[in-house]
């Protein structure tokens, strides 16, 4: 999950809003259903939907997916921003977490432009993002019957095709 920035230009919630990732109230009204795929709310005797995105890749291969920010029988005005995008913290721009960052010496390590942090944050996978790659493949009918697709592959060891599916 990504954290607002400490320290910001002022531009961060403009730059959320161009990004077209967040979800945002056409009119006002009461939210009377929210899951993690819509929400609803009604307003002036209309009921209006909205599609969250998720789990989608994006151009760049990232993951894109919208979280509700409100609860159910809340009331929202026009404008307000409904759900965030995976790159938004409360319709702001946070791109990454924000760390206690020490610049010195450390017994060589460093030299030069090496940067040393911390294995917690490789073990707690702070930084770890998802990429979502598609691949279509083809099947044809040869001669010798219809091409199968399978995940048997002779003179292989398991740990090796045990991430096949």
């Amino acid at each position: 999950r990504s954290e607002k920035c400490i320290v910001g230009t002022g531009l961060e919630r403009q730059a959320a809003l161009d990004s077209g990732a967040l979800a945002i109230a056409e009119r006002g009204g009461k939210i009377i259903y929210i899951d993690t795929g819509k929400i609803l709310f009604s307003g002036n005797g209309d009921t209006l939907s909205i599609s969250l995105v998720m789990y989608q890749r994006s151009n760049k291969n990232t993951c894109m997916h919208q979280k509700p920010q409100f609860r159910w029988g809340k009331c929202i005005k026009k404008g307000q921003i409904l759900a965030d995008g995976a790159a938004t913290v409360g319709g702001e721009l946070a791109l990454g977490k924000n760390v206690l960052v020490a610049y010195m010496p450390w017994e060589g390590y460093n030299f030069e432009d090496a940067v040393l942090i911390s294995e917690r944050l490789v073990y707690e996978d702070i930084y770890t993002s998802f990429h979502i790659r598609k691949y279509e493949i083809q099947t044809h009918v040869t001669s010798q019957g219809p091409e199968r697709i399978t995940n048997e592959i002779p003179h292989l060891e398991d740990r090796l095709l045990r991430n096949l599916d």
